[in-house]
């Protein structure tokens, strides 16, 4: 069995190609999907282990190396719980994935009539069945702790936005399917037995839309009812605004695929000097394609606001954005601004934080204040570095 380098490695590859690849080989067809489960279902990369097939298939998928795609370099525990992996893949590049464990307790941040809670961690598009969630803890799914799972889709990020860190040293390269994939392997392999992965958000390192092949692809592979066959309602893809693509992904996946837009300002002048992005998406034409987004029933998009104290975040600013979001069905996540090594921007104060949330929750919207979770090991929104990239003070950009 033979590998073209058009055909993606081995984590990324669908049952239906296992089995062309098989076949091509002269090898019976069926076994292709017993080599999917046993990767994607059972995150058994090792060919010796996956005792249903012949010895000799065995021994052709052992040349394929798929326990070579990642391995963990290291890994960082946070007070919260939150683990952050820094995973190796088979180039040497490194890209970072977050593992955020469901917290019990946390609900209101206001009191009523406010109406607002704060959101566990990145979890921010996955449920938009709110109302399923209040007979229980936050946190945890019957007996089990729900876990979300933060991947990255490339290594660098070529966006550029002032408080991000992932751009701090520009686009290296774009990750493959398997890649990604890879990145769920290694999350699940290092769950407490008490743990279930309930959610993954395309959040980390990277523009997953600016790599749409590969996170497309993922997306199919990680629903595939024959691997992991997590829900499409529990997966979200957060964007930048790459408008072309946010019309593809909702073509493609049917508005199944939850959608998140990092938004961070209501004006074009100042998205633009936020998001260079804005330049060539501004507002009027990403809020038509969030309109056009083919959403189902009782789901909304997730509107990602990183509050940049002194750039975005007054009262004035607030009631911008209930005025551009006006008509969309979506709920808004306020993201305080995380530090980060490459400015010297930061976020207001938590007083700042409210007053902005009030004027939302007032206009008739559903306003979270996202925790910070993991930012002790740098595992926070907006705090994933390229391994050794040396950042830049960014204090004029914005």
């Amino acid at each position: 069995m033979s590998r073209s380098a058009a055909v993606p490695g081995p984590l990324g590859l669908t049952p239906e190609e296992w089995e062309a690849e098989l076949s091509a080989g002269g090898a019976r067809a069926f076994h292709g999907r017993q080599i999917f489960r046993w990767i994607h279902a059972r995150g058994v990369l090792e060919a010796e282990r996956m005792t249903d097939l012949p010895k000799g298939l065995r021994q052709s998928v052992a040349r394929l190396e798929p326990e070579s795609t990642y391995s963990v370099a290291s890994e960082l525990h946070s007070s919260d719980g939150t683990r952050k992996l820094f995973v190796r893949l088979r180039d040497g590049a490194t890209v970072e994935t977050v593992l955020i464990p469901g917290v019990s307790g946390a609900r209101g941040l206001l009191p009523s009539p406010v109406n607002a809670r704060e959101e566990d961690a990145d979890a921010a598009a996955a449920d938009d069945d709110d109302e399923s969630d209040e007979s229980e803890p936050a946190g945890v799914d019957g007996h089990h702790v729900r876990v979300t799972q933060c991947v990255s889709t490339q290594v660098g990020c070529a966006m550029g936005c002032v408080f991000c860190a992932s751009g701090v040293a520009g686009l290296k390269r774009h990750l493959g399917a398997d890649e990604i994939v890879a990145q769920v392997v290694a999350g699940r392999a290092r769950l407490e037995p008490e743990e279930r992965l309930r959610n993954i958000v395309f959040m980390g390192m990277g523009e997953p839309l600016h790599n749409y092949d590969a996170t497309a692809r993922a997306l199919r592979l990680l629903t595939h009812r024959e691997g992991i066959a997590l829900s499409a309602r529990r997966i979200t893809v957060s964007t930048s605004g790459l408008v072309p693509e946010i019309a593809k992904l909702g073509e493609d996946f049917g508005g199944n695929i939850g959608l998140a837009l990092s938004l961070h300002a209501a004006d074009d002048e100042t998205r633009s000097r936020l998001m260079p992005i804005n330049k060539k998406y501004p507002l009027p034409v990403l809020m038509d394609a969030l309109r056009a987004y083919p959403l189902p029933r009782r789901r909304r998009i997730t509107i990602e606001y990183t509050l940049v104290a002194g750039r975005n975040d007054d009262v004035k600013e607030a009631r911008k954005v209930a005025r551009l979001l006006q008509g969309l069905r979506v709920k808004v996540n306020l993201i305080p601004m995380n530090p980060i090594d490459a400015s010297s921007l930061g976020p207001p104060s938590m007083d700042g934080v409210l007053a902005f949330q009030k004027v939302l929750c007032d206009a008739g919207y559903s306003c979270f204040i996202r925790r910070r979770r993991g930012n002790d090991v740098g595992a926070a929104c907006g705090q994933l570095a390229l391994l050794g990239a040396k950042p830049k003070v960014r204090v004029n950009r914005a």
